[in-house]
């Protein structure tokens, strides 16, 4: 049942008013709050051998000690809750707290129907606001609308994210390419490698491996209008302009020349990083939450990391993020876990397992390598280079993203015709929505 925002906040003012609720902390609710749980349900889906994951395990353990409360945790993957998240939250087998992906068509579509809870007194308790800032922010804060980067917190997010290359350095050692700093070394080491016989780019043509690689290149060409027109329906997204026609020209040319394999499109996103740790191909453009895992699942892989060759902006922002959904009946203990997430200890944990945490103490990073990845990010932030993700801007945008891409891969659509059936998807989905373009 969809239900707004504004209905959900009177119908809580007058259960308020005639004592049909308790209110406890600063968990408004039009349900019950227990004061004193003795156990609460989390929900995530990161690897227990990525930095999130190892972060959050020993969050857990930090938690029940300090609290007492016992936490029953239910690993799910990514796609179990995004394509189930509105009708697991409107039933009463709600988590507690939830990983949940951010942007306009998850988190802010679910923040509009009243299914997750406003987090400004936590915000305010725990001075969150203090520790996520910029455009880490704006993915955790949505309008009545649920359009990102204004409005209530419904999110809070532990981690940044950013999308980059990642070589295999024995590969390009092997073959004597050196690791490409331009779109034109990018092109002519992946036309070496083909030379030799070998796929230059481990692709995932089924999930979001190469949505990212699309985006990248929209991103190579785009401009901030452009960007804010697709991503905040600011504008009218010019689908035949020179952003998107290069970015899908691009990805059919390096189809045809064999830099990505037609057989890619039935690969998922964990087909094309385990193709990548075996060692198969020199090349995978994904996100930095590969990172912990490649670091830890394939010790004796040599390999390194850069941004894409002359990217201005980069597909990335603040990571997915912690929600308390509006049925949870536990929301202030549920807001002391998220803040445990948030504690010097737990982000210098997640910074020394490879990932990217947004209050940790740098002079308590010791891995050289992770060192550099915060580095790097940090810079990104600074210079406002995240450019998001594409899938952000409609509810059924990530799925039609794949199929057209698929389309496109397998030669059974022509890329003109790939962009023309994605406007028609993305502008009913932006009507669909009730958010107009102007």
């Amino acid at each position: 049942m969809k239900v707004s925002k504004k209905i959900m906040a009177a119908t809580t003012a007058v259960a308020s008013l005639v004592g049909l609720a308790s209110l406890s902390g600063c968990g408004g609710s039009n349900s019950a709050q227990e004061e004193r749980p003795d156990s609460i349900k989390i929900w995530y889906y990161e690897e227990d051998t990525g930095a999130q994951g190892k972060a959050w395990k020993q969050a857990i353990a930090d938690y029940q000690k300090k609290t007492g409360v016992k936490v029953n945790f239910e690993k799910k993957t990514f796609e179990q809750i995004r394509q189930n998240a509105s009708q697991i939250l409107n039933s009463d087998d709600a988590p507690d707290v939830m990983e949940y992906n951010k942007g306009n068509a998850t988190a802010g579509l679910l923040s509009s129907q009243g299914l997750l809870s406003n987090l400004n007194d936590y915000v305010k308790k725990y001075d969150w606001d203090k520790k996520i800032t910029g455009s880490l922010a704006a993915p955790g804060k949505y309008d009545e609308k649920g359009v990102m980067g204004s409005g209530d917190w419904y999110g809070i997010t532990t981690y940044g994210e950013d999308v980059m290359m990642y070589y295999n350095t024995d590969m390009f050692e092997k073959y004597n390419i050196a690791i490409p700093t331009t779109m034109s070394e990018l092109e002519a080491a992946m036309q070496k490698f083909k030379d030799n016989g070998v796929t230059p780019l481990s692709e995932g043509v089924a999930e979001y491996p190469l949505q990212h690689l699309w985006w990248q290149l929209v991103l190579q060409k785009a401009d901030t209008k452009l960007i804010n027109a697709y991503q905040r329906y600011d504008g009218k997204v010019d689908w035949e302009g020179p952003a998107m026609t290069y970015a899908t020209d691009t990805i059919k040319d390096w189809v045809d020349k064999g830099y990505i394999s037609k057989d890619s499109t039935g690969l998922k996103a964990e087909d094309a990083g385990q193709n990548f740790m075996k060692g198969t191909y020199p090349m995978f453009f994904s996100g930095s939450w590969w990172f912990g895992r490649f670091q830890n699942d394939v010790p004796n892989l040599k390999w390194k990391v850069g941004l894409f060759p002359e990217a201005k902006k980069i597909p990335g922002g603040s990571g997915n993020i912690w929600v308390i959904p509006e049925r949870s009946k536990k929301k202030d203990a549920a807001a002391e876990f998220i803040n445990m997430t948030l504690s010097e200890e737990n982000q210098n944990l997640m910074g020394n397992s490879g990932g990217l945490p947004i209050a940790a103490n740098s002079n308590k990073i010791v891995d050289p390598k992770s060192k550099e990845l915060i580095s790097g990010f940090n810079e990104v932030i600074k210079d406002d280079r995240l450019g998001y993700y594409p899938d952000w801007p409609t509810s059924s945008l990530y799925d039609e993203l794949d199929a057209g891409l698929q389309e496109l891969v397998n030669g059974t659509k022509a890329p003109k015709d790939v962009l023309e059936e994605l406007q028609g998807k993305y502008d009913k989905g932006v009507e669909t929505s009730g958010v107009k373009q102007k």
